[in-house]
């Protein structure tokens, strides 16, 4: 007897920047046929010359089965899942959106609770991991929605994650999220406290750093950025300018809840001053220049 080989679903990506582009990749090693699609049409031109399959408009993805996003900001999902000038009209009833972004809760809600009305399923499946983690496929992904979609959706995640978690209903990816980036900016800036001191010592912070390495301070921080941070490397993995979009999301999130987070309005007045200094477009491992400047060091 022949076993007939279950086709792959369909995927539409929308988002191919430095995150979206090594994922489409990672879905194409799995045999998944993607459509994509970018809000910059020079993205658009590069795709075709990687072999990827790239349209112009979002009505040419919206007939896929699965639609998956990763943009900058809450703007441009809501941009792209707009009811009247984005891609909502065109979705088929039974189509699962999954929107990677880091975007408010507030809004995953909205944009969920809409296409549900046209029978469309959603997640919020915010990603951590950084550029490497998407290259690697082992991003970390949170997932918010009804479980069924989630299990329905987890061949697909699988292709570019190895952590993949569901937090519960509707916008509760983006709030485990919010919550990862509040401790991601605090240990960063933990790490350049440290450092911080150890130099105006005239420490060796090579040393300083294994010495971390080895007992409870150790972190995934230190392991990755902390020779960055030592060898003032400041390219970008993940930038200011978007680590700082994350902070804003999550402090927003606690004004709305009423819950006072000091050590979250510490970090996110640090990174401030560092995009007024021209660093947006620095990894956000560059908050060690914040402390090099209050401190007088070089």
């Amino acid at each position: 007897m022949t076993v007939t080989k279950k086709a792959k679903p369909s995927i539409g990506f929308i988002g191919a920047g430095n995150m979206g582009l090594p994922m489409i990749k990672n879905l194409m090693k799995k045999g998944f046929q993607v459509k994509v699609y970018d809000l910059n049409p020079k993205i658009t031109k590069k795709l075709e010359k990687d072999n990827i399959k790239a349209v112009n408009n979002l009505r040419a993805v919206a007939s896929n089965q699965f639609i998956i996003s990763i943009l900058p900001d809450t703007q441009n999902v809501e941009s792209v899942f707009n009811n009247d000038t984005g891609i909502n009209s065109y979705l088929k009833p039974g189509t699962i959106v999954i929107d990677m972004s880091t975007i408010s809760s507030s809004s995953a809600i909205d944009i969920g609770k809409s296409l549900q009305k046209k029978q469309i399923e959603f997640l919020d499946a915010p990603v951590s991991g950084g550029v490497k983690g998407a290259l690697n496929a082992n991003l970390s992904i949170m997932i918010g929605g009804k479980k069924d979609t989630y299990k329905k959706s987890l061949n697909v995640l699988n292709s570019f994650g190895e952590n993949i978690i569901y937090a519960g209903r509707l916008g509760m990816g983006q709030v485990f999220k919010m919550c990862n980036q509040i401790m991601v900016g605090s240990h960063i800036q933990a790490m350049c406290e440290a450092f911080a001191l150890c130099k105006s010592k005239g420490g060796d912070l090579k040393l300083l750093k294994e010495t971390l390495l080895s007992g409870a301070a150790n972190s995934w921080i230190l392991e990755n950025l902390g020779n960055e941070v030592i060898n003032k490397n400041e390219n970008a993995g993940f930038r200011i300018d978007l680590q700082l979009k994350d902070l804003k999301l999550a402090s927003e999130a606690a004004f709305e809840s009423g819950v006072p987070l000091p050590g979250l309005s510490l970090v996110l007045a640090l990174y401030l001053e560092a995009r007024a200094h021209n660093e947006g477009k620095n990894g956000n491992q560059s908050l060690f220049k914040t402390y090099d400047r209050m401190s007088n060091q070089k």
